[in-house]
């Protein structure tokens, strides 16, 4: 069983659900719907929405601005181009629901973790690799998903050591959503849900 401690923050609202696919990724057929967002994305233009969910970065003292944006951010840019890539069905879910919505979306690989999942603001000094390159993220003041290593996903670049590939089989998504934004934030875990079942996985509400 999969549980997730939510430290007390006043601006966040989690919302997070668990997948189980029937077999690893690669061999899964992706949502006919994700692909077509992700052809021909919506992006969210709400901006204040994304006012919010810089806000919500900002309060433990991240920067959220230049390469340190949101995630959703980023989508949203990289969308305006000629689409978005496709990488596995469930980065895929990730990046078509975060990008229409406006609100960053983690995507993990349980299998990858260790011990005890958990959100809080990483300390000062704290940081990761977010790329196969190496490069690393300072997470000092962000918001991040803990397991017993670690930081290892938040709402700008996740851990390389967690990310999901061909092999994954089961997957958590989290969705970093300003308590304000919680009405957008359920929708969009309703629609993870929704295409995660049709592409055949069980899946779990963590936290809502």
């Amino acid at each position: 069983m999969v549980t997730l401690r939510v430290a007390e923050h006043p601006l966040l609202q989690v919302f997070a659900l668990c997948c189980r696919f029937a077999a690893p990724l690669g061999e899964i057929e992706g949502s006919a719907e994700v692909a077509r967002v992700l052809r021909e994305p919506a992006p969210c233009a709400d901006e204040e929405r994304r006012a919010r969910v810089r806000a919500l970065l900002r309060h433990g003292g991240y920067k959220p601005s230049g390469r340190g944006k949101p995630s959703s951010e980023y989508l949203v840019r990289a969308a305006q181009g000629d689409g978005l890539p496709r990488i596995n069905p469930a980065v895929d879910l990730c990046n078509a629901v975060s990008v229409e919505s406006g609100l960053p979306v983690s995507v993990v690989d349980l299998g990858r973790t260790t011990g005890e999942l958990s959100i809080a603001c990483a300390p000062k000094g704290a940081s990761y690799v977010f790329n196969a390159s190496g490069q690393e993220i300072d997470l000092g003041g962000l918001l991040c998903l803990f397991d017993a290593e670690g930081p290892c996903a938040n709402a700008v670049k996740d851990a390389q050591r967690t990310k999901t590939d061909a092999t994954s089989t089961e997957v958590l998504f989290v969705l970093w959503c300003p308590r304000e934004e919680a009405a957008a934030g359920e929708q969009a875990l309703t629609l993870i849900r929704q295409e995660a079942e049709a592409m055949g996985a069980e899946v779990a509400v963590l936290a809502s």
